[in-house]
């Protein structure tokens, strides 16, 4: 509708957006760029008072032209809770959890598939191949069948099984390695060079981000245009946080939000943190780490094409990188579930695991409204957690403890 150009942010080559495209000539992904001030005529905030509450109420900052193109599961407006106890607990009151596992597929994976899979609809694309650790698998074999196109996935061994079955039910061509992301990717890659194949990769297509970018969106409307201070992600392919970042700025270049950039933390697992050791190191990106492993699986990515983007965000906002141990995350899962009844996925712990790390550096201010991103529902990962409960016979009674 308004898209602009595709712009390359690394050397600012500028594509069209009516044609399938990948990564720009020099390697960099692509990022979608609109025209503000058409939109500013066109789009107010107070039309989204009658509009449904989902991610395509910002139609006008979203890349599809044509409305039948759209493949949506009513993904999108996630609840904001405010972590009363815990917060009370760690001495800041403003504590917040947007739960994205309430979303359609059960993680904001839901988000890039949904803008994702309706740009490759209408860019004719009618198949798609792409590495995963398991949720983005899963969201976009889903968000395919309902499009018509066919999804070739491939993930590690040792992703959570619920995901294999996501893919398989959903008519995905579904091939697993034994190793990790990056070795998907090394498939997919020639399986796209031999069969032409639309790459769907992490920031190998400029979509998906738009789907993720919605996310700073609603944060912004659910606390009335007024944005928190703090924000920590969990960070794998960080797609979440460079779209956040990008749908600030994007709001502050229509005045729906003052020009304020909440400080961006990116929450890495101590075994696979490759942008912490280039924020630590001052670097503009990251290198490979080696024999990564951790039990936020979703966050176990060794290198990311877009470390660099992240990078960047992440000095802007005057935020910070910081690395927690898998003991640590589980422990902050526990509590979430404990103190707030909210059974979160690992990489959403790690978030609650980060800011109570940061809260006892006071990075973080007790006056400071902090928002937690909780990725996806803890469903998905079972083998977190232990339940190990005593066995009745019919005849027996529960005792009073």
């Amino acid at each position: 509708m308004f898209v602009k150009t595709i712009t390359c942010p690394r050397c600012d080559i500028h594509y069209s957006n009516g044609k399938p495209l990948q990564t720009c000539s020099c390697g960099s992904p692509l990022l979608v760029q609109y025209d503000y001030t058409a939109i500013r005529k066109a789009f107010k905030k107070e039309m989204l008072n009658k509009r449904g509450n989902t991610l395509w109420r910002y139609r006008e900052l979203l890349p599809v032209k044509n409305d039948a193109n759209i493949v949506s599961f009513g993904e999108g407006m996630t609840p904001m809770v405010h972590l009363k106890s815990i917060g009370k607990r760690m001495e800041t009151p403003a504590l917040y959890l947007k739960d994205e596992g309430c979303i359609p597929t059960g993680t904001f994976k839901a988000r890039g598939a949904a803008v994702g899979v309706s740009m490759a609809r209408e860019l004719g694309i009618k198949v798609l191949a792409m590495p995963t650790n398991g949720n983005a698998g899963g969201a976009w074999s889903s968000y395919c069948a309902a499009a018509g196109i066919r999804a070739v996935i491939v993930m590690p061994q040792d992703a959570p099984d619920i995901n294999r079955r996501e893919c398989a039910i959903a008519g995905a061509d579904l091939f697993l390695v034994n190793g990790l992301i990056s070795d998907a990717g090394k498939i997919v890659n020639r399986a796209i060079a031999e069969n032409n194949w639309y790459d769907a990769s992490t920031l190998r297509e400029p979509y998906r981000i738009e789907g993720k970018k919605t996310m700073a969106f609603e944060i912004a409307e659910q606390f009335d245009w007024n944005v928190p201070d703090v924000i920590i992600y969990p960070t794998g392919g960080g797609v979440g946080l460079i779209g956040m970042y990008k749908g600030f700025k994007e709001l502050m270049e229509l005045g729906w939000i003052e020009a304020k950039m909440p400080r961006l933390v990116a929450v890495q697992s101590a075994g696979c943190a490759p942008i912490v050791k280039a924020w630590d190191e001052h670097a503009e990106e990251c290198d490979f780490w080696e024999s990564s492993r951790t039990i936020a699986f979703g966050i176990n990515v060794p290198k990311a094409l877009g470390d660099f983007l992240v990078l960047e965000a992440l000095q802007e906002s005057h935020g910070c990188a910081v690395a927690m141990c898998d003991h640590e995350i589980i422990a902050a899962q526990q509590l979430l579930a404990l103190q707030e009844g909210l059974f979160v996925c690992p990489e959403g712990a790690a978030t609650l695991a980060a800011a109570q790390w940061l809260v006892k550096r006071d990075w973080i201010n007790p006056d400071d409204r902090v928002v937690l991103l909780n990725t996806g529902t803890g469903l998905k990962y079972p083998d977190t957690v232990r339940a190990d409960p005593p066995v009745l016979t019919p005849n027996e009674r529960i005792l009073s403890p």
